[in-house]
């Protein structure tokens, strides 16, 4: 958690409150410009307040019992803010309040329905949409230290507007390894991770309201293009003289012939390849995506690619198929 720009406190009569000449005492807490304030059930004469040095004058027994009573007070609070610290907590002023008043004990925030959302997904989502989660993760935390200036925030200061700011930074964030900001759908891919969250975090009563609930994903509706037979023939009759680029080749150009994904492809194994009731090679495996079995058969121009790379002299690169060799 990076630590606070600006701290400050300072103990003050709320004299708004003041009746017979006396007025209660408050702590202020400030942090980059936001306050919260602390009741400290005391009150004293307004004369007896020094406002420079922000206690009681005199050295009567109340004064020093006092006076004592507000360094304690200051030492936890300074205490409370190093915790925060230390524990990579958000540091705001309402959070070292909540702390000092030992009431943040069930204060979740993002980076706890992350971490706890992260531990649940391992056994069920698929290493390729955990990824997708890591990403979304990672422009939260960008979104975070950009527009509130931490690397966390509690739950319940979640809302509506916290959302559209985030759909607005993603719109505009302009990667440094891509040309082009980011589409629509690209967008509401990140709303949607972003979305699954905190209906998790809302499931598990850790938030007492849904954010997400005037929220629409507005998703623009993209026509996937296709190959034609000529241009799939081109592709074939290219060759390449670099060994892994003829071999990115030849499992696109393999893809094409089953109907098979890229992760689907590169995770075959021999076993996945056996013979139908009609005497010809078929792929029999699950998707990794959905888990559904698939029976898809071997056309000839995929028997081929298959073929040429049945005795790959190395086993550690990328080959059209995985087995042991």
């Amino acid at each position: 958690m990076k630590t606070s720009t600006t701290f400050s406190m300072l103990f003050w009569l709320k004299q708004s409150k003041a009746k017979n000449g006396e007025a209660p005492l408050y702590a202020r807490l400030t942090v980059n410009g936001k306050r919260a304030e602390i009741s400290l059930k005391r009150k004293i004469k307004i004369t007896n307040w020094n406002t420079t040095k922000n206690r009681v004058r005199g050295t009567n027994q109340e004064a020093r019992t006092i006076n004592k009573y507000l360094n304690q007070v200051q030492k936890g609070i300074v205490q409370a803010k190093n915790e925060l610290t230390l524990e990579n907590k958000c540091i705001t002023s309402q959070a070292i309040k909540s702390r000092y008043l030992k009431e943040d004990d069930q204060n979740h925030t993002l980076n706890d329905i992350i971490k706890y959302h992260n531990e649940d997904m391992v056994n069920k989502l698929k290493w390729g949409t955990q990824k997708n989660y890591f990403t979304t993760q990672k422009y939260i935390s960008k979104f975070m230290k950009k527009c509130f200036n931490t690397r966390d925030m509690y739950l319940k200061q979640l809302d509506y507007n916290f959302i559209l700011k985030f759909e607005k930074f993603l719109r505009e964030y302009q990667p440094l390894d891509h040309q082009k900001k980011m589409g629509n759908n690209s967008v509401m891919k990140h709303i949607e991770r972003f979305r699954k969250m905190i209906t998790f975090s809302f499931k598990l009563e850790w938030i007492k309201r849904d954010p997400f609930i005037n929220f629409k994903a507005k998703f623009e509706k993209v026509e996937r293009g296709y190959l034609t037979e000529m241009e799939l023939k081109k592709i074939e009759e290219k060759q390449f003289s670099i060994p892994r680029l003829q071999l990115v080749k030849d499992l696109f150009i393999f893809s094409c012939y089953i109907g098979l994904s890229y992760i689907d492809v590169i995770n075959l194994i021999e076993d996945n390849i056996n013979f139908g009731i009609d005497g010809e090679l078929w792929i029999i495996k699950k998707r990794e995506k959905t888990n559904k079995l698939l029976r898809i058969p071997i056309l000839p121009k995929a028997k081929i690619l298959i073929d040429k790379y049945k005795n790959h002299p190395k086993s550690e690169i990328k080959r059209l198929l995985k087995r042991n060799c």
